[in-house]
């Protein structure tokens, strides 16, 4: 095993920064809430910051530290095994296996594409995709705002998320469209 090297405070901070999103997303596909996801990164950026000296080079910060956020969501989970929305083991570490086999670029390339067809939405729309993920009980309040039934939002809201799709996929496939 290669001489672990020094890898001073400023590069970790700048490595953390440039791969937190990639982070994030990969201890989202295991995670059930990005309540659990925000609890694992914070548990990960402590252990990264105590075990630097084991990190053996820069060019290995990503695998490096979705091990550590890997432990972490395995951690949480057995914290929280009574619940029901939380993921044995066995499949998170499906999920992670998967997740690992995809290259940042790859993310980063939904993502912008997500962020592209995200912004060409009607706000009205974009805030009922948003919703689900805005807390518990977003999507109820909607309903009341708008005077809609929750079913009808939920209706919308699975047509939406399928153009939501197919638009993502038209960008990956096409780049240059609008």
């Amino acid at each position: 095993m290669p001489e672990p090297i020094h890898i001073p405070e400023s590069a970790f901070l700048r490595l953390f920064v440039k791969h937190e999103q990639a982070l994030r997303a990969f201890a989202r596909v295991m995670l059930p809430t990005w309540e659990t996801v925000d609890e694992v990164m914070q548990e990960s950026s402590v252990v990264m910051w105590k075990k630097l000296s084991q990190l053996d080079a820069a060019d290995n910060f990503l695998p490096w530290a979705r091990m550590i956020v890997r432990f972490e969501a395995l951690r949480l989970r057995r914290d929280h095994a009574r619940d029901r929305h939380v993921f044995g083991d066995a499949v998170i570490e499906l999920l992670a296996n998967e997740a690992d086999e995809v290259d940042e670029d790859v993310w980063e390339q939904e993502r912008e594409a997500l962020r592209g067809c995200l912004a060409q939405m009607a706000a009205h729309h974009r805030e009922l995709v948003l919703a689900p993920y805005a807390g518990e009980g977003r999507v109820t309040r909607l309903a009341e705002e708008t005077g809609r039934t929750i079913n009808s939002l939920y209706k919308l809201l699975g047509r939406l998320r399928e153009k939501l799709s197919q638009c993502v996929q038209n960008k990956i496939v096409n780049p240059t469209l609008s």
